[in-house]
C-alpha cells in the first residue's frame, strides 16, 4: 500500500512536471493549450509512418494537403531536414494529369547542390507592378511568393501578427483580406489592401464605399497595392462569412459590425455593377492613392473576362489580375461551393490568360496565381503557364502551426491560428512563428530557384509551357502548351522584362561566382534571349 502511494505520488509529480513544462514553453501552441495530453499527438506523429503503412492512409492520401506536403512545410519552417528518402511514394504510374518538370542536361544555368543555396537571395517579380499604367507608386515586388488574402477575424490576431512579421523578414507582400487593416497587420510587413464587397476599413456609416477613408487607411500603413475582390475560389458568387462565434469586440470595432450575429458580406459590389463602371472605379482609386490596383476572381462564366479584355485600354486598365482556383481555401463556406463551383486553378488561369495573350495584352498586366500554390511543384506549373507571382494562404497557416484540423469555421482551432478564443490563441507566439513563416518562404523560394536552374533558366518567371509535361500514368505525356492550347511565346514576360530580371538575379551573385558551374553566365543568357526574339 505504501509503495503504491509512493508510485502514485511520483506519477503525479511527473505529470505535473510535464504540464509545467508544456505551459511554460512557447515552441508548440498545441502543448501550451493542451498540456500533457498534446504529447500523445506528437508521439502518434512519430510512429505515424509505421501505423499508416499497415492500417490507415499513405503519405499522399489525405486532403486538402497530404501528410508529405505538410511535413515538407513543417520541416522547412523549422529549418529541419526537408529531404525525403528512398524515392517518391506518389502513384505516378497510375495518375492522370501528373505534372513532370523537364530538366535540362546542358545549359548556361545550373542549380547549386548545397542544401541552403539560394535561401538568402531575393526572388523578385519579373514585372513592375503598375509600370505599364505608370502609377505614381509603381514598384517591383521583392518576392514572387506572397501571402494570399486572409482577414483578421478568419485568423487570430497573433496569427496575423506572425505572418506580417515574417513578411517583413522576407520582403513578401501580405494581403490583408477583406476584413480591413488591423493593428496586427502593422508589424513591418508590406501590405496589399483588399477591398471586399462590404468595404470593411473603407466604408461609411451606411456600409457604402468611402474613398476618403480608403485614402486615410492606406496612408497609415505600408500599403503597396490595392486588390479588389470580386470572388474567391472556395466560395465564388458568395460574399465572405465570419460566424458570430468568431467576432470579438476588436473585430466588431475594426469592421463596424455587431457582435451578436454572423457577418455576411454581400455577394456583389455596390460601388460598380459592370466592367465599364469597375474600370472607372479602378482608375478613381489608383488616381487618388497612387497605388497599383488589381482584381481577384475565381473563374466561372467567361462573359466577364471577354468584356474585361475588350474594354481595357491605355487609359483604363487593372494593373494585375489574381486568378483564384476552385481548390482554394476559406475560413467558412457552404460545402457545395467549396466542392463544385469555380474552375480549378489550371483550367481557370489558362482560360483567362489565353484571352489576353490572343489580344497581345499580357505584357501590360501582372498575372498572379492562387489556390494550393504554396508548394514548389504547383507553383512551378503556375509560372510555366504565365503567372508572374503566386500567393499562398494555407501554406502560411501551416508554417505558423496549422495542423489541418479543419475547424476554421467553428472558432475551435486547437493551435490558435484560426480562432478568436483567447485560451487557444495564447499558445501561438508571434515572435517564434514569424521566424518559422520566414523560413518557409525562404525555403520555398530556394526550391523554386533550384528547379528553375535545373531547367536552365535563372528565374521561375522565365519557365515556359514547354518546360512541364502532363503525364497519363506510363502511357503518354503532353507538354503544358499542348494540353492548354498555348501558342509559342505565351506565358513569358516581354524581352525587356526578361533581360531586366536576369540583370537583377546577376547582381545578387558574388563576382567570383558568376562564371562557375554553380551559377549562370548572364552574358550568354542575354545573347540567347535576343537570338530567340
Amino acid at each position: 500500500m505504501r509503495w503504491s502511494r509512493v508510485a502514485a505520488a511520483a506519477g503525479a509529480m511527473a505529470v505535473g512536471s510535464v504540464a509545467a513544462h508544456d505551459l511554460a514553453q512557447k515552441r508548440h501552441a498545441l502543448k501550451r493549450n493542451f498540456p500533457v495530453i498534446a504529447n500523445f499527438r506528437y508521439l502518434l506523429e512519430n510512429i505515424g509512418p509505421e501505423l499508416r503503412q499497415y492500417i490507415i492512409t499513405d503519405n499522399d492520401q489525405e486532403r486538402p494537403f497530404s501528410r508529405d506536403q505538410r511535413r515538407w512545410v513543417y520541416a522547412s519552417s523549422k529549418l529541419e531536414n526537408n529531404y525525403f528518402g528512398f524515392g517518391t511514394d506518389n502513384d505516378i504510374e497510375n495518375t492522370v494529369g501528373y505534372p513532370i518538370i523537364r530538366h535540362r542536361t546542358f545549359s548556361d544555368v545550373a542549380a547549386p547542390t548545397n542544401i541552403h543555396a539560394g535561401e538568402e537571395l531575393e526572388l523578385p517579380s519579373a514585372k513592375v507592378l503598375g509600370g505599364p499604367r505608370d502609377r505614381r507608386l509603381k514598384f517591383r515586388p521583392r518576392s514572387v511568393l506572397n501571402v494570399s488574402a486572409m482577414s483578421f477575424g478568419s485568423l487570430s490576431g497573433p496569427a496575423v501578427e506572425a505572418i506580417n512579421r515574417g513578411a517583413a523578414l522576407t520582403g513578401c507582400l501580405h494581403n490583408t483580406g477583406e476584413g480591413g487593416l488591423s493593428p496586427h497587420h502593422r508589424h513591418g510587413g508590406d501590405l496589399v489592401f483588399q477591398i471586399g464587397t462590404a468595404y470593411f476599413g473603407c466604408r461609411d456609416e451606411h456600409g457604402a464605399f468611402d474613398l476618403d477613408r480608403l485614402c486615410d487607411v492606406v496612408q497609415s500603413a505600408p500599403v503597396k497595392a490595392i486588390e479588389i475582390k470580386l470572388s474567391q475560389g472556395a466560395k465564388p458568387g458568395l460574399g465572405g462569412m465570419l460566424p458570430a462565434a468568431k467576432i470579438s469586440a476588436e473585430i466588431a470595432e475594426i469592421r463596424g459590425i455587431p457582435m451578436d450575429r454572423d457577418c455576411s458580406s454581400p455577394s456583389r459590389h455596390t460601388a460598380f455593377n459592370n466592367v465599364d463602371s469597375m474600370l472607372d472605379f479602378v482608375e478613381l482609386v489608383a488616381d487618388r492613392t497612387g497605388l497599383p490596383v488589381g482584381i481577384k476572381s475565381a473563374v466561372g462564366n467567361m462573359d466577364f473576362w471577354h468584356s474585361l479584355r475588350d474594354q481595357i485600354s491605355k487609359d483604363r486598365s487593372v494593373d494585375f489580375i489574381t486568378v483564384d482556383g476552385g481548390e482554394g481555401g476559406t475560413g467558412a463556406a457552404p460545402l457545395v461551393f467549396s466542392d463544385s463551383v469555380a474552375l480549378p486553378f489550371r483550367l481557370g488561369f489558362t482560360s483567362v490568360y489565353k484571352l489576353f495573350a490572343e489580344a497581345e495584352m499580357t505584357d501590360d498586366l501582372t498575372f498572379i496565381g492562387a489556390a494550393k500554390l504554396g508548394l514548389p511543384e504547383n507553383a512551378i506549373v503556375a509560372f510555366a503557364l504565365g503567372a508572374d507571382m503566386v500567393n499562398t494562404a494555407r501554406g502560411a497557416m501551416l508554417a505558423i502551426g496549422c495542423i489541418q484540423a479543419q475547424k476554421c469555421h467553428t472558432d475551435h482551432c486547437p493551435v490558435g491560428v484560426a480562432t478568436q478564443n483567447d485560451w487557444l490563441t495564447h499558445g501561438l507566439d508571434p515572435s517564434l512563428k514569424s521566424v518559422r513563416f520566414a523560413n518557409y518562404v525562404k525555403t520555398m523560394r530556394r526550391d523554386l530557384l533550384k528547379i528553375s536552374e535545373a531547367c536552365g533558366v535563372p528565374h521561375p518567371g522565365l519557365l515556359t509551357s514547354d518546360d512541364v509535361d502532363i503525364v497519363d500514368g506510363v502511357l503518354s505525356s503532353r507538354r503544358l502548351a499542348e494540353v492548354y492550347g498555348y501558342e509559342p511565346g505565351w506565358g513569358m514576360p516581354s524581352v525587356q522584362d526578361r533581360e531586366e530580371i536576369v540583370r537583377i538575379m546577376e547582381a545578387q551573385i558574388p563576382d567570383e561566382e558568376l562564371d562557375t558551374a554553380e551559377h549562370f553566365n548572364p552574358t550568354r543568357w542575354r545573347r540567347l534571349l535576343r537570338s530567340e526574339n
